[in-house]
């Protein structure tokens, strides 16, 4: 199983409140999401509103499916009007750690 991660990190020149941010970056979000079946949300600089920073999470057993889906993500998130990417980054990792246990379900008997 490889799970990747990326982060797109984007400037706004165009809006001027938290309402306008909100729009677009809820317009690439719903695209993204729906079209390549990823998570994606914003992380960082909420309260900016020309700055933003979304992280884009995706599971696959093959890696070179995951890289390619996550460069072809990148690229429609260039394609947007009204915004600039500043930077991006792409992290696919398979190395986990993993802990073996029993679940527990307790039930309150009230």
């Amino acid at each position: 199983m490889f799970v990747g991660v990326v982060r797109v990190e984007i400037f706004l020149p165009g809006s001027n409140s938290l309402k306008a941010k909100r729009r677009i970056i809820n317009s690439i979000k719903g695209k993204i999401r729906s079209k390549y079946n990823v998570g994606i949300s914003e992380i960082e600089f909420l309260d900016k509103w020309q700055h933003t920073l979304i992280g884009i999470v995706g599971v696959s057993n093959d890696s070179k499916f995951l890289q390619s889906s996550f460069n072809k993500i990148v690229d429609r998130i260039k394609a947007f009007r009204d915004i600039n990417v500043l930077d991006w980054s792409i992290r696919i990792n398979n190395e986990f750690k993993t802990e073996t246990g029993k679940f527990v379900y307790n039930e309150s008997s009230t």
